[in-house]
């Protein structure tokens, strides 16, 4: 009778138990994620404001990035000679057809780059140090990204890029010429193509998991303050009548004392030392964590014996982690196609994020006012961006708020150029402006955030770093459509909207990840994906409403 109630129970309820159980007792050993976290789970306020220093990189950042918005501006001309209606107009737009003589600048020529080696009348010299440096940032972003997860690690090639980006600044300041500064401008940008992705990753494997978000967030936070920082340096810089040139000196000498500090008291991420097999650098790294968690004072007396299991031979590393060099960290990401999927869904977003982010700053002189405000006005909405991701990170779903988002983006870029262009309009254009670059902003740090829990440790510096090359490439777009929206306003806030708002939509192809614990391993990702599968395959059971996704999931093939 025992054997003949057993073979009533439903094979497949059978096998779904066989398998929910197998999945069970492999999860139950601990993993990097279990054991870095009962160490410093528990983040202190020292080691918490160690994090929040290190975020303070993306100030630097912003700098860089949106330096040239000053320094390689037009400045203002007037007509010197006397008899101005046969000789000079004040009315045209350029002064390249008068004589020499007949016009001056308002303001002495070493004020800007365009007026100190007379480029007014060149203006593919005067965009060449700006695409220089964009050109740099594709350039870094490429043959740098995977560094960080290979022999370099995160701390090594931080300190690689401030440096690199700092130093080729500070140079920038004695450039006697275009050229030389252009080169300098790719040298910068090729420096700070991987600062924010080794500073983003970095922060938030020193934290625990309840201040990963904080931590994010105040990166954010602190590229706004550079993004502020100049305008104020800008009218400093004009009112005083002094050189570009300081504007590259008061931004690259800090950054280079910041690098010395971060060198001395900022550890690696005992992660990817973890990962690499570095067990004692590991747990010479998380002595330190704990000592400041437990206020500085006194010895660790911790064994850090989890460490042991969960510790990683060099023969099961994934191919990224291997040293293998980017090569290894494509073909690791390209064998598994849910990492293509998941790679190609948020770069694709990224894009278009990237195209308004980089794009809506440099075309605010469309809309008529002052630049100073403009600036101002953008780098101010960058502010609540910041506060709205810190305070509902933890509580929104990733996908849905992309989503969201980005379709609002595109709707009130959009408005721009329904909008006419009147000046009794101009109020209404640059409120829809600001509001579209806001929630940009928002989605820029979101995918982010995003993209750290979308792919696991060995790989994750260089799936970040792709990610924000989509963004910067979408960046070396957005000058070209902002020279061609002068005249017509759709080629710019037109192109804008579309970009942001269809893209955004291929995150809906992405998985959740709110509230889930980071892998660090490919097969690792990869067992938790199939474990959350099979666990919905056996809640759900066949006769759920769409029983395709179900057996889909079963089988292990809507894994994203």
């Amino acid at each position: 009778m025992g054997d003949d109630s057993s073979a009533t129970v439903p094979l497949l309820t059978s096998q779904k138990q066989a398998s929910n159980n197998k999945l069970s007792s492999k999860k139950k050993a601990p993993s990097i994620d279990d054991a870095v976290e009962k160490y410093i789970g528990n983040t202190g306020r020292m080691q918490l404001m160690k994090a929040i220093f290190l975020a303070f990189a993306w100030a630097f950042d912003a700098q860089q990035v949106f330096i040239s918005v000053f320094t390689d501006a037009e400045p203002r001309w007037h007509c010197t000679d006397v008899d101005q209606s046969t000789v000079c107009s004040a009315s045209a737009s350029s002064p390249c057809a008068f004589p020499a003589g007949s016009w001056a600048w308002d303001r002495p020529a070493h004020t800007s780059m365009v007026s100190e080696w007379g480029l007014k009348c060149w203006p593919t010299l005067v965009s060449l140090p700006a695409s220089s440096f964009f050109a740099g940032c594709l350039a870094g972003g490429f043959l740098l990204a995977t560094l960080a997860d290979s022999f370099l690690g995160r701390k090594k090639m931080l300190l690689f890029a401030l440096a690199c980006m700092s130093a080729a600044g500070a140079l920038t300041a004695f450039a006697p010429n275009v050229w030389a500064y252009a080169a300098l401008r790719f040298v910068s940008g090729f420096g700070r193509s991987i600062l924010g992705t080794c500073t983003l990753v970095l922060s938030t494997e020193l934290v625990g998991k309840r201040w990963r978000d904080t931590v994010s967030v105040a990166g954010f936070f602190f590229f706004t303050v550079g993004f502020l920082s100049l305008p104020a340096l800008a009218y400093y810089v004009v009112r005083d009548d002094a050189s570009w040139r300081s504007m590259y000196l008061w931004t690259s000498v800090p950054a280079l004392c910041y690098a010395a500090l971060l060198y001395a008291f900022v550890q690696e991420s005992p992660r990817w030392l973890l990962v690499r097999g570095r067990k004692q650098d590991a747990i010479d790294a998380l002595r330190q964590i704990v000592s400041l968690n437990n206020g500085g004072g006194g010895s660790v007396t911790s064994s850090f014996s989890m460490l042991h299991a969960c510790i990683i031979m060099p023969q099961e590393q994934d191919a990224a982690a291997s040293g293998n060099g980017k090569g290894g960290v494509l073909r690791a990401i390209a064998e598994r196609p849910w990492a293509t999927r998941r790679l190609a869904a948020i770069m694709t977003a990224s894009f278009g994020i990237g195209m308004v982010y980089y794009g809506m700053p440099l075309n605010v002189g469309n809309l008529g006012s002052s630049l100073y405000l403009s600036v101002t006005y953008n780098a101010l909405a960058e502010l609540p961006a910041s506060l709205l991701v810190w305070l509902f990170i933890g509580r929104i779903n990733r996908r849905i708020s992309l989503v969201v988002v980005t379709v609002v983006a595109g709707a009130l870029s959009l408005a721009c150029v329904a909008i006419p262009q009147e000046p009794r309009y101009a109020a209404a254009r640059m409120a829809c402006e600001t509001v579209s670059f806001c929630a940009t902003c928002t989605a820029f740090n979101v995918s982010l955030i995003y993209s750290i829990e979308l792919f696991p440790t060995s790989v994750r510096n260089s799936a970040v770093g792709l990610v924000r090359q989509a963004l910067v490439l979408g960046g070396v777009v957005a000058p070209v459509l902002v020279a061609l929206g002068r005249d017509r306003s759709f080629w710019s806030f037109g192109v804008f909207g579309l970009a942001i708002g269809c893209l955004g939509l291929f995150v809906v192809c992405l998985p959740e990840t709110r509230g889930r614990n980071m892998a660090d391993t490919m097969d690792e990702e990869e067992h938790n994906n199939q474990y959350a599968a099979s666990y919905s395959c056996a809640a759900a059971g066949p006769d759920d409403h769409d029983p395709d996704i179900v057996h889909a999931d079963c089988n292990g093939a809507a894994i994203v």
